[in-house]
């Protein structure tokens, strides 16, 4: 067992954002760009790709690039305590990720062929986003 890995996986779901976005990844059961997690959380390029890096180093997640864009998925967890850590996070309440969980079924609902196609705060997105409130 790597334990080092494991608390760094720990350390990496401490921080609220990266908790929401490892939440979220949890149950759409799809991959997600850089561009889509910004829009989604409202953060930053920098931080979005920074909370989804630090998820991929502590052995969360999975990356894939395709074109010019890098997916993030989960990585898939052999070792019971690791899919117990999964199963946990799975299992938080939903009502405290609705908008994020709205959010993210309306940025996927963008792609074409399942492949994102455009970049973060686009006109399309934020037409999108005005509309919903």
């Amino acid at each position: 067992m790597n334990n080092e890995k494991y608390i760094d996986a720990l350390k990496a779901l401490a921080e609220p954002h990266r908790l929401h976005l490892f939440w979220l990844l949890t149950h759409v059961d799809q991959r997600i760009t850089v561009a889509e997690a910004m829009d989604v959380t409202k953060e930053t390029q920098y931080n979005a790709s920074r909370n989804l890096k630090m998820l991929y180093k502590a052995g969360l997640l999975i990356q894939e690039r395709v074109g010019k864009w890098v997916y993030y998925t989960l990585a898939e967890q052999q070792q019971a305590h690791w899919q117990s850590l999964i199963e946990s996070v799975k299992a938080l309440p939903a009502n405290d990720f609705t908008e994020l969980s709205y959010l993210c079924r309306k940025r996927l609902a963008m792609r074409v062929d399942n492949q994102c196609v455009i970049g973060p705060n686009s006109d399309e997105w934020l037409k999108i986003t005005a509309q919903s409130k």
